[in-house]
């Protein structure tokens, strides 16, 4: 646990308090000395005063949150400011909570468990992914990356070959049309990202927002082919969009469940899937659609 405030008093308070909860305590005076630390440690919270001098807590959130190593960390603020445009500073900033000076330490302590277990729940969710080999980055509303499975930086580290990945993130242009699809996707005019790296072709596939600045995406390699623009185009699964690329290509059931590896009866399934999302009644308007995405591509 992190505790940046420029009262020493308040420092002694809190860390007193922690402590005797079985919480270890680091602090820090302001702003430059809590970044500094933070080049070093990991703290699972970070309990950030919002006025300080040389650095306020919300400029110091924002630099924490722009480093791809500290950008997880939740970060609560205390204040004596109540006013509601303080507090929508910090929540803009990057900060997961806030609490009111003078602290009620029982407040505190139950606000800290709760972000806690969040953050071990997202934690056990990216290892989950990772163990089940997805290609997915987040990234915040600048396109900078906050964090990526293994497979998606084995990618990235190949694709461009002159940038860490891991220490650098993701080089500049990247970041720039990752934050251009973001806005295009808030806007329902979407497309997939494709990007020529030095050795690879990467197409990226915007999922949607996962919490407050932390967008995420889908990352595959080659040209994009027909599903993954209709799963994209159609908030489709990947396999109903296999599924619709082939009803659009005429296929019958019996076909395309001998060339997805399905029976029939879950081609249906996903058909039925699919009418609902496409708001149609039939397989020959589902195709429609498809045709009609399909053929904007050329």
């Amino acid at each position: 646990m992190l505790v940046v405030d420029d009262s020493s008093e308040s420092l002694g308070f809190l860390t007193r308090a922690l402590e005797q909860a079985e919480f270890t305590a680091l602090v820090a005076k302001d702003g430059p000395s809590a970044l500094e630390l933070l080049e070093n440690v990991t703290p699972d919270v970070v309990l950030m005063d919002a006025v300080m001098p040389r650095m306020d807590g919300f400029e110091t959130c924002r630099r924490i949150k722009a480093g791809r190593r500290t950008a997880h960390l939740p970060i609560i603020f205390m204040t004596g400011l109540s006013e509601t445009q303080h507090v929508v500073e910090g929540l803009n900033a990057g900060g997961v909570d806030y609490v009111t000076k003078p602290i009620v330490i029982d407040e505190l302590l139950v606000r800290i468990r709760v972000h806690l277990s969040n953050a071990r729940i997202s934690h056990g969710a990216r290892n989950a992914l990772d163990a089940t080999g997805r290609f997915l980055i987040a990234t915040n509303e600048a396109g900078q990356l906050i964090w990526s499975t293994m497979l998606a930086e084995t990618l990235l580290s190949a694709a461009f070959a002159g940038c860490d990945i891991q220490q650098e993130g993701l080089p500049p242009e990247v970041s720039a049309e990752l934050a251009s699809l973001i806005g295009g996707a808030r806007s329902q005019s979407a497309e997939p990202a494709v990007l020529a790296g030095d050795n690879k072709r990467l197409n990226f596939f915007y999922l949607g927002g996962t919490q407050p600045n932390e967008f995420l995406f889908r990352i595959t390699e080659g040209p994009i082919g027909e599903s993954d623009l209709l799963q994209v185009k159609l908030g489709l699964t990947q396999r109903e969009a296999e599924v619709l690329t082939w009803i659009a290509g005429g296929k019958p059931n019996r076909d395309i469940g001998e060339i997805l590896g399905i029976s029939p009866r879950t081609v249906n399934k996903h058909l039925e899937q699919i009418f609902t999302k496409l708001g149609v009644e039939n397989r020959a308007s589902a195709a429609a659609h498809a045709t009609k995405i399909l053929a904007s591509r050329n």
